[in-house]
């Protein structure tokens, strides 16, 4: 029994952390609905988009209701889409890998509230090509409260994590176009909080990943040249990934200078 329980304590932080990015992942699917819509987050009940009847809680628990209801409204039987439950697990899945990446500290809490902030983003820019200034600006806020925790980088990295990316992706919208607005503030606000290595680590992927599926929209969906996507959510997986584990690449990637 007692070899049990120490087995089953052993592993409760990571089960927490699952647990809690459920409940978060839930909060973030209200967030990615109502922020485009100018609703706010903080007020009023879940609700029905299609008939508009407010969710009771027992039909509001992550993952499992929406199999319970077999992805339907109870009430007016209208399809919930999927994505719901899809965000709902992808947030526990990274905050468990950020539990398991980082430990148990308090840089684990403000990484996985900067994932789930980077969820919200890629979502929603996949929705309406916008990135709220909102989630640049918790970015930024985030960025102040690790300046209390240990683990980030110095100020001075900071500082240069916030210019690095952002002013040349500025100096390429002023003269081709190529970046909006929000895509540049979410930069710079990562920046902040990441430093200038994960910041370049973060826009390589986003610019590798983007060029990839790129190529894909040419070659297989007949897109042309001038085919517009957001690079948001490639901007937004590259972050993640490098908050996750870009200490580690760049720690790889610099040994092999030094055999």
């Amino acid at each position: 029994g007692g070899i049990v329980l120490l087995w089953l304590f052993e592993r409760l932080p990571a089960a927490l952390a699952l647990l809690f990015g459920l409940v978060v992942g839930s909060f973030l699917n209200v967030c990615i609905y109502r922020i485009p819509l100018g609703i706010s987050v903080a007020k009023g009940r879940s609700f029905c988009p299609a008939c508009g009847e407010k969710i009771a809680w027992y039909d509001n628990v992550p993952l499992l209701s929406f199999f319970v209801l077999r992805g339907r409204c109870r009430r007016c039987g209208d399809r919930i889409s999927p994505r719901y439950p899809a965000v709902e697990a992808a947030n526990a899945l990274l905050w468990l890998l950020c539990y398991l990446s980082h430990g148990y500290s308090a840089k684990t809490l403000l990484l996985c509230l900067a994932l789930s902030a980077l969820l919200v983003a890629a979502m929603i820019d996949r929705d309406t090509g916008i990135i709220p200034d909102r989630i640049s600006v918790f970015l930024a806020a985030l960025a102040c409260c690790s300046l209390f925790a240990p683990g980030f980088p110095s100020p001075l990295a900071r500082l240069g994590g916030a210019l690095c990316v952002s002013v040349p992706m500025l100096l390429a919208a002023l003269l081709w176009e190529g970046f909006g607005g929000g895509d540049i503030k979410l930069c710079a606000a990562f920046g902040l909080l990441a430093g200038w290595r994960l910041s370049l680590l973060a826009i390589l992927f986003a610019s590798v990943s983007g060029a990839a599926w790129a190529v894909f929209l040419l070659l297989r969906r007949g897109a042309g040249r001038k085919t517009a996507f957001p690079f948001g959510p490639f901007l937004a997986a590259g972050m993640g990934l490098s908050l996750l584990w870009g200490e580690e690449l760049v720690g790889w990637y610099l040994s092999l200078f030094l055999l």
